[in-house]
């Protein structure tokens, strides 16, 4: 059956690896990026390569919460019905530390902008007949700080990044028990994969791309996790691939993940 895909963060790594494997099979790809230019030569890249029209594109820059805003009412008048969508844009390292509004990149792009996004493209998911969110985590996570978060304390980049991927992955277990029909998955695609953003990080990587794509395109349309909502995908465990696995301590405490959607609430209304 051909699927309705949005998928963040894809116009380079295994974003842009996933949506071509995608289209090759001749689903409804929707890409995005920050920079118009390239999406548009990465929409034309995929039609070519995978003889699918069916590739489309948004443009966005995810450190700016009103761009967020924008590309979530677009995204809804454009596609009625989303069946999946894949949360993988993320940072981790970057030039500027903070956004306009003196928040840290880190936080924004990797845990407000897909919150944000994905709260206000929900009517379009509960649509689906069997819709899936799958948000990229990672093997970095670390208890989420109410200072952080809204931009009161800066700390290393690493910090900053293991927050924000704790912070999606609690999101992800509270959303999934609030929507029980849809099917949402936090997983971490492999530590170290071979794609640009870990190269500007380490100068090296540990596993191929292709690691984290073939998980990604597993959970997004395999039957085989069709009743896994609310877990967390480890891709660094198992032999020969990943498996489900216990997340950070943090993300099954009812009260911290409460205290941090009242905080998350309270930021972007400010905003």
């Amino acid at each position: 059956m051909i699927k309705t895909i949005l998928i963040t963060g894809s116009t380079d790594g295994i974003g842009k690896l996933t949506a071509l494997k995608l289209a090759k099979e001749g689903h409804s790809v929707y890409i995005h990026g920050r920079n118009e230019a390239k999406v548009n030569a990465v929409i034309s890249e995929i039609k070519e390569i995978c003889n699918n029209e069916n590739v489309s594109g948004f443009v966005a820059d995810f450190s700016n919460i009103e761009a967020v805003k924008k590309i979530a009412k677009k995204i809804k008048k454009e596609i009625p019905i989303i069946d999946v969508l894949i949360n993988n844009a993320g940072v981790f390292k970057t030039k500027n530390t903070l956004n306009k509004a003196g928040l840290d990149i880190r936080i924004v792009v990797n845990y407000l902008a897909p919150y944000l996004l994905t709260n206000e493209i929900l009517p379009n998911l509960r649509l689906s007949k069997a819709p899936r969110i799958i948000n990229l985590s990672s093997a970095a996570q670390a208890p989420v700080s109410e200072n952080v978060l809204t931009g009161k304390e800066q700390v290393a980049e690493n910090n900053s990044y293991a927050q924000s991927k704790l912070a999606l992955t609690m999101w992800s277990f509270h959303l999934a028990k609030q929507e029980s029909n849809i099917n949402i998955i936090a997983v971490n695609p492999g530590s170290l994969l071979n794609t640009k953003m870990v190269k500007e990080a380490y100068g090296q990587h540990w596993s191929p791309a292709e690691k984290g794509v073939d998980i990604l395109y597993d959970l997004a349309l395999s039957n085989s996790y069709k009743n896994d909502s609310g877990k967390y995908f480890d891709n660094d465990k198992g032999e020969i691939k990943g498996c489900f696995a216990p997340a950070h301590t943090d993300a099954y405490d009812k009260n911290l993940i409460s205290v941090l959607l009242e905080k998350t609430e309270a930021l972007l209304l400010g905003l």
